[in-house]
């Protein structure tokens, strides 16, 4: 039990890193929120195409665990949020998460230069399927494949 507490509490200088953050208030719609700001900074998008978005990403110090990969909660928010903007459209409500799944096939390193791609699988009713691959832009070697399946109900013309 020790071992597990161990691996999960924050060090001292951990705890004083994240005392620092600023921290603003959230203007829903027209900023990103700090956790958005904290996982998206510093994605690039390469393509966009129907049912189709490729992005770059330089894995930052920020996203790392203490062995200096890219964190698989990193990981599986990348998978949540670009799987959904496959099928965002301006000016509708949300989408709303259903089930995500995650294969971590490998790792990636601080300053390594991924190459993030996101499908949509298909379509029923309000239930849309995505995919998102991550893959070392220099190896080619897939790091993770997400599964995501989003419900979005659009708003009536009634």
């Amino acid at each position: 039990m020790e071992k597990a507490k161990g691996t999960i509490e924050a060090s001292k200088e951990e705890s004083e890193i994240v005392s620092k953050l600023d921290v603003h208030p959230h203007r829903p719609h027209l900023d990103f929120s700090f956790y958005e700001d904290f996982t998206l900074r510093g994605i690039s998008v390469d393509r966009v195409e129907p049912q189709l978005v490729v992005c770059s990403f330089k894995v930052p110090p920020r996203l790392t665990d203490r062995n200096g990969n890219l964190a698989s909660g990193a990981i599986a928010n990348l998978v949540d949020e670009l799987g959904a903007v496959v099928i965002y459209r301006e000016g509708l409500p949300m989408n709303v998460s259903v089930t995500m799944s995650i294969s971590y096939v490998s790792t990636a390193n601080v300053d390594d230069e991924l190459e993030v791609t996101s499908r949509l699988l298909g379509r029923k009713g309000f239930v849309f399927g995505t995919t998102v691959v991550l893959k070392n832009k220099a190896t080619g070697e897939t790091i993770a494949e997400g599964r995501h399946t989003l419900f979005s109900k659009h708003a009536s013309k009634i």
